[in-house]
């Protein structure tokens, strides 16, 4: 399928008065609410290709329906890496923009808005929309990348995005410090955060008990800086070591992300939450991965009962449920309160964008 044939699709669907969904690979179909009615499935499957790959410039044009570790192969050849890490290894770079999802290179690196530099759309009246460029400059009108990441497809389809690339790290080494004091833990956390140190990516975790606080660091001689971090945890009173060979951490820590029988709940906090998140965890006998310098946490639960114990505790932080076994999703409130004024706003750019409602209508909590 063309670009142009997947917006003919979705005109053609639009004028039907159908509602549509967009699909990748599949991985995140189910985040956000219960789509209203039934939508037309519309794939961005046949859109899979690496259309420029500019190393000299550190950017790369890809199709939505290219899958995110098979650039990440190609880029490595090069050197270079696009620094998105969520965890799922089928998925998409449309889904991965479109949900705003992320991993512990967004320590560094920033989120999916700071790497997407544009984008191309299609529109739900079959109009292909286009802003930004494959060079890293500010564009006059609408930002469609920053508009589109983290839209749920609710604005129009994905269909090509350009996205600035890093040099690839010679060599990484992780400080690890292992504690069962979530007090420690976030004191250990608190004090990296604000350290000077070019953290590649600094998480906290929690499970059965007991968490580390994962300090990541790239370079030639990652192990020397990683050491010197190694002793900052702990005088913290915290079991610490370096791991030359991390890959497998830090997979574990973006694993923690994503769950097939438990409920996810995406926590969108502040720095000095740390602590309150890791001992709830600990009372409700929870697993947490916490992105330290943005209050960033994800935390596995059981029940809807703990979703809203975490809600009562962690107020008035936006706690969002993303996986869910199918039997309880539909009773759990996914979106939680909602901020009115944010609400009306993202009505408004709705309306602009897809004054028919066609797009994913319900998928985000009181927007249509």
């Amino acid at each position: 399928m063309s670009a142009e044939e997947l917006a003919a699709d979705l005109r053609e669907a639009s004028e039907a008065g159908s509602s549509v969904r967009f699909r990748g690979a599949g991985s995140k179909f189910h985040w956000g609410a219960a789509a209203e009615g039934d939508a037309t499935v519309i794939s961005t499957a046949g859109l899979d290709r690496l259309v420029e790959h500019n190393e000299g410039d550190l950017t790369a044009v890809v199709d939505a329906g290219a899958r995110l570790a098979d650039m990440q192969s190609t880029f490595v050849s090069a050197g270079q890496m696009l620094a998105l890490d969520p965890p799922g290894g089928d998925a998409t770079i449309g889904g991965v923009v479109a949900t705003a999802d992320s991993g512990p290179l967004r320590h560094r690196y920033g989120t999916v808005r700071d790497l997407v530099v544009g984008m191309t759309v299609a529109l739900s009246d079959g109009t292909v929309a286009k802003s930004g460029g494959k060079v890293i400059k500010n564009v006059a009108g609408y930002d469609l990348a920053k508009l589109f990441a983290g839209s749920y497809g609710t604005l129009g389809a994905i269909l090509q995005v350009a996205v600035r690339l890093h040099p690839l790290p010679p060599r990484t080494a992780t400080a690890v410090g292992v504690g069962d004091d979530p007090a420690a833990l976030a004191a250990a956390a608190a004090e990296l955060t604000h350290a000077r140190l070019e953290l590649q990516s600094l998480d906290v975790v929690w499970e059965d008990g007991r968490g580390a606080v994962m300090a990541r660091l790239g370079g030639a001689t990652a192990a020397d800086p990683a050491a010197e971090v190694a002793a900052k945890l702990g005088r913290h009173d915290l079991d610490s070591r370096v791991e030359e060979d991390d890959q497998p951490l830090w997979d574990h820590a973006r694993g923690t992300q994503r769950s097939e029988d438990g409920i996810v709940v995406r926590v969108s906090g502040v720095q000095d939450q740390t602590r309150t998140v890791l001992e709830r965890a600990r009372d409700l006998d929870a697993r947490v991965v916490n992105r330290a310098a943005f209050g960033l946490s994800w935390i596995t639960v059981r029940d809807g009962a703990q979703v809203d114990a975490l809600r009562n505790a962690l107020v008035p932080s936006p706690c969002v449920v993303l996986d869910a076994p199918a039997e309880q999703r539909e009773s759990l409130d996914v979106w939680g309160p909602q901020d009115s004024g944010a609400v009306a706003l993202m009505r408004r750019v709705r309306e602009r964008f897809d004054p028919a409602g066609a797009c994913a209508p319900g998928v985000l909590a009181g927007v249509g």
